[in-house]
């Protein structure tokens, strides 16, 4: 029998998963780029749900599903009274999104498990891999929805009668219609020894500093409004300047007043306006309305906080200046998290016990894990993303580089999970 320390995944066989995965709901570019649209409770969702829970129960998960439609796979240890440690993610995608964002944590977990059973090591805790609903918010919004309802920070009732951005669907009734609306209550009955989610960076730090492997620190604090500004539809030709009430004005003066503000202020914060919609959206007409949205992150509350001060007075002035009426509505609110230092620690001892380059860094990117930390001990292990690309279809991680990440889970989970004597 191999020793634990010594045990590794098989990256192959992590590889063939991606790519079975990345067949559902497959998108491609103009060069050959192979990524996924597969939004939240879609068709593709389902399907991409059904292959995964599959492959759980090919390898022995018990697998459940509860009522926000988050499903967690089972496999026992030696104590029947002790707490999972938890591996997972998400296997929902943005309409242009890649083969790794999400996928990798989920099928990472399970390579661990099959690792793991394979070798015959007992391990006093159980091993869980869970996939969660709706993490990109890509179509229902808050993000990280299906973890937030999971750890108690959101009312089921409240997720449930949320309404798609697109089609105006409702979450309830689109877990239904996929056959994914479970019968566990949430949120959970019992928090986890620890969660531990394997991702790639998104961002171009690892690679720019070739280094292999991120120990995350924590989460930035992320900030989602959406504003829609009201002014007056006019003729292009015939209405003065002067006399115009034209919301494009104002939006035109958030998307570069956040720019300007995120510039400014330095540091970790950033800020986009990611979606822009005029009605009725024609060249001869000053639009009626215009809707759009206003995307705020840093690594500190306080700061988080004065951007949006600064935000909101930029809204206030243009819209005064131009005579237009604003509605604006939080899509999502959370502060930065910070994770367990222990848990930070043992990433990082592990990553160089294995050989691997090594630094500390927070995400930029929401995660799961961010929800997880309200309950359990909590860390990520990022791995290099090619060109810092992610939700683009170019997204790409070298087998290599998700090999290594895959291992520093797997020791990792093996130390949290307690080894028997003797296994």
């Amino acid at each position: 029998m191999t020793a634990p320390q010594e045990l590794r995944v098989d990256g192959a066989r992590l590889w063939r998963r991606l790519e079975a995965l990345g067949e559902v709901g497959a998108v491609h570019g103009p060069n050959g780029e192979r990524g996924n649209a597969r939004l939240a409770l879609s068709d593709a969702d389902r399907q991409g749900r059904d292959l995964v829970v599959g492959w759980m129960r090919d390898i022995g998960g018990h697998v459940s599903i509860d009522a926000v439609g988050n499903v967690v796979a089972v496999w026992p240890g030696t104590d029947p009274s002790a707490a999972p440690v938890m591996m997972g993610s998400h296997i929902d995608t943005v309409r242009t999104g890649g083969w790794f964002d999400g996928n990798l944590g989920v099928l990472g977990g399970l390579e661990v498990v099959e690792t793991v059973l394979g070798s015959g090591t007992r391990l006093r805790h159980p091993l869980a891999v869970a996939f969660f609903t709706n993490e990109e918010g890509a179509r229902f919004q808050p993000d990280m929805l299906g973890s937030l309802v999971y750890v108690g920070g959101m009312a089921l009732e409240e997720a449930l009668d949320v309404q798609a951005a697109d089609d105006e669907a409702r979450l309830g009734d689109e877990l239904q219609r996929i056959g994914y609306a479970g019968p566990l209550p949430c949120p959970a009955a019992g928090a986890p020894r620890a969660f531990v989610e394997l991702h790639i960076e998104q961002g171009p730090v690892l690679e720019d500093e070739s280094v292999t492997i991120g120990a995350v620190t924590g989460v930035q604090g992320i900030s989602w409004t959406e504003l829609t500004l009201t002014g007056q539809s006019a003729h292009a030709g015939t209405t003065p300047m002067r006399l115009r009430r034209d919301p494009g004005v104002v939006a035109a003066a958030v998307v570069s007043g956040v720019r300007a503000i995120a510039t400014e202020m330095g540091g970790s914060q950033v800020a986009t306006v990611g979606r822009l919609e005029f009605h009725p959206n024609l060249v001869n007409v000053v639009p009626a309305s215009v809707t759009l949205t206003v995307d705020l992150r840093n690594t500190d509350e306080e700061l988080l906080r004065q951007a949006e001060a600064r935000f909101q007075q930029l809204l206030s002035d243009a819209a005064a200046a131009e005579g237009v009426d604003v509605r604006q509505r939080t899509l999502a609110r959370f502060e930065p998290v910070e994770f367990d230092p222990e848990m930070i620690q043992l990433v990082d001892d592990t990553a160089r016990r294995l050989g691997h380059s090594v630094m500390r860094m927070p995400s930029g990117a929401g995660h799961d894990a961010q929800m997880m930390a309200r309950v359990c001990p909590t860390s990520m292990v990022f791995v290099p993303s090619v060109n810092g690309l992610s939700h683009n279809i170019a997204e790409y991680t070298h087998p290599a580089d998700i090999e290594a990440g895959a291992n520093v889970l797997l020791q990792v989970v093996l130390t949290l999970a307690a080894v028997e004597s003797g296994a």
